[in-house]
């Protein structure tokens, strides 16, 4: 079932009935062994590294699934306020680091807006 999501804090012809928190889908990804191969050579090339660009936009998609799943948990029919947030976990000493994608918004209940 789709429900309206925006980055805005209100949708157009609604009006929020009820707000019933912030909702968020976290996820931590590393790159497969091919992506980390292949980026590793292309970090030495230069230019985009096309197999990171992917393994981001997994996370991202996933983290926003979560989010949509945690919402809907709730009872919402929307979410408002939606941002991302992202941040490189572990590698330390060398070792390989993997990526933390945050997708966090406000849960609500909209209503149209009666003339």
């Amino acid at each position: 079932m789709f429900i309206p999501i925006t980055t805005t804090f209100t949708i157009e012809g609604h009006r929020v009935r009820q707000y019933l928190g912030v909702v968020r889908g976290i996820v931590v990804r590393a790159p497969t062994i091919p992506q980390g191969i292949l980026g590793s050579l292309k970090s030495i090339i230069g230019g985009q590294i096309g197999a990171y660009t992917e393994m981001c936009e997994q996370a991202r998609q996933q983290a926003f699934d979560l989010l949509v799943d945690h919402a809907r948990s709730l009872g919402a029919n929307a979410i408002v306020g939606l941002r991302y947030d992202a941040a490189a976990v572990g590698g330390a000493g060398g070792a390989r680091s993997a990526t933390e994608v945050l997708c966090y918004g406000t849960a609500v209940i909209i209503e149209p807006e009666t003339p």
